[in-house]
C-alpha cells in the first residue's frame, strides 16, 4: 500500500465533509490528513485527502467521491505535477538561554520562524513538504517537544 492523494472541489455546503469521511470510512481507509478550505469561488471547497490504499483501492474511492451528489471535481495527485505544502506549529521546550540559543539556529538553519516565546517553551511555525516538516520535528526532538498542530498536505496541481 502506498500514499495517495486525491484533490476534491466540493460545493461548500453543510454535511459534505461528513459525507466523503464516511466513503473512507465504511470501506476500512484511514485518512492520514485531510485540508478544507474556500476556493477562490466561496461556493466552492478544496478537500485535499492523503490516505493509503493500493491501486485498486484508488481507483475504487474516485469512483465513489465522483458519485457524491456535492463533488463537483476529482483529481488523483498522486505522483502528478503539483505544488503541495503542510503547515506545522510545534511548541518546543526553552528552558535555558543555551537551549534557546540552540533552538533558534535549528530554526534560522531551516528557513522556519519563532511566533512565539513563553517562559519555559518557544513555538516554531515552517512550512514546506512533508520531508522538510518531519526533517524539522526531528531537529526540535531532543529539545522536548510539547505540543503539535499540523495541517495535512494541501495541493494544487501544476499547468
Amino acid at each position: 500500500m502506498e500514499n495517495f492523494v486525491i484533490s476534491a472541489l466540493v460545493e461548500n455546503k453543510f454535511g459534505v465533509l461528513a459525507r466523503v469521511a464516511g466513503l473512507f470510512s465504511a470501506r476500512g481507509f484511514n485518512i492520514k490528513s485531510l485540508a478544507v478550505g474556500e476556493t477562490e469561488d466561496p461556493e466552492v471547497s478544496r478537500m485535499t485527502i492523503v490516505a493509503e490504499a493500493d491501486e485498486k483501492i484508488l481507483e475504487q474511492i474516485k469512483k465513489q467521491l465522483n458519485k457524491l451528489i456535492n463533488v463537483i471535481k476529482v483529481q488523483d495527485l498522486t505522483g502528478a505535477d503539483c505544488v503541495d505544502k503542510e503547515l506545522i506549529l510545534i511548541k518546543v521546550k526553552s528552558g535555558t538561554a543555551k537551549a534557546r540559543e540552540k533552538i533558534v539556529q535549528v530554526v534560522d538553519s531551516m528557513g522556519a520562524e519563532i511566533v512565539d516565546i513563553g517562559k519555559k517553551s518557544v513555538t516554531i511555525e515552517e512550512t514546506g513538504d512533508e520531508h522538510k516538516i518531519n526533517a524539522l520535528i526531528e531537529l526540535v526532538r531532543p529539545y522536548g517537544i510539547l505540543e503539535i498542530a499540523r495541517t495535512g498536505k494541501i495541493a494544487l496541481q501544476s499547468e
